[in-house]
């Protein structure tokens, strides 16, 4: 059987996500490629390696197997590059960071910047996912490190503290919400919202919404913090943005922050590598300088 680093990828990442769809996603394959490679592996194999449900994809005994192996595969895989790396002049290194958006906006760039200043040869494919999605590409091998909050960790990482992060509402000073000291998310399930165009942060937002049963109602969406911060100024709804941007937008905004009430609002991040796997020199360092 004859199974290459791309059916190897795909087959742990559709393994870890529990779905041929969002395996494709991670790396970067058409749901129709995905399964066309899928299902060459076990013909190739002559064996069975899914077991396709109406929830998704769960590995057979074989699948398991492969698993196994294809993890070590793909982590010597890594290694050997890295290892043939300090041989070779001008080659530049690659650290594939997975991240929340609390920590992509607020505390990675001033964490970031020195070592990168330090490390000229290295480049930081970074990448903005939910904390689950996060906990899931580092322990598949996907992503070198990851930030993500301390409640999406688990037993197959290797985690140390990296920042607080608290939501707010930020409003227009003549809003309702000016006044409040906190407030609770279920109590603004009326008002019209400010959202976050395709940003991890929104999809977590969207889903505690789906939790209380509510539909949060949309006057537009936009790309930046700074843009959410000057619409809800002008009155043109509310947000929800990271405390530390809403304060800092507050300089240059007439702004009002209230910080949201609910467990979730406030997230202890961690920064993380896999326990099982072996990290490069480069992996290690940043991720000791990360958690510093």
């Amino acid at each position: 059987m004859r199974f290459d680093l791309t059916d190897l990828r795909l087959f742990l990442a559709v393994a870890d996500a529990g779905s041929i769809t969002l395996g494709a996603q991670e790396i970067g394959l058409s749901l129709a490629a995905a399964s066309d490679r899928l299902r060459e592996m076990e013909l190739a194999g002559g064996v069975s390696l899914l077991e396709r449900g109406r929830r998704g994809i769960r590995l057979t005994e074989a699948g398991e197997t492969l698993s196994h192996h294809a993890r070590q595969i793909i982590g010597h895989v890594s290694l050997m590059r890295a290892d043939l790396g300090q041989f070779a002049k001008g080659l530049r290194a690659t650290i594939r960071m997975a991240v929340n958006t609390a920590a992509i906006v607020d505390s990675l760039p001033l964490r970031l910047t020195p070592w990168l200043a330090d490390h000229p040869q290295v480049d930081i494919d970074l990448r903005e996912r939910q904390s689950h999605e996060i906990a899931r590409s580092v322990t598949a091998g996907f992503s070198d490190i990851g930030i993500l909050s301390d409640v999406a960790a688990h037993e197959a990482l290797v985690f140390k503290p990296f920042a607080t992060s608290q939501l707010a509402i930020v409003s227009a000073k003549s809003h309702r919400l000016a006044n409040q000291k906190q407030v609770r998310f279920e109590s603004l399930t009326d008002d019209y919202f400010i959202g976050l165009k395709d940003g991890a942060l929104q999809t977590h937002i969207e889903s505690q919404a789906e939790k209380i049963g509510a539909r949060l109602r949309y006057r537009i969406s936009l790309r930046t913090f700074e843009s959410i911060c000057h619409a809800a100024s002008a009155g043109l709804g509310i947000a929800i943005v990271p405390s530390t941007i809403a304060h800092r937008c507050k300089r240059s905004y007439p702004l009002s922050v209230t910080p949201l009430a609910d467990a979730w609002a406030r997230r202890n991040l961690v920064v993380c590598i896999a326990k099982d796997a072996e990290q490069t020199p480069l992996v290690r360092d940043l991720f000791e300088h990360l958690s510093a």
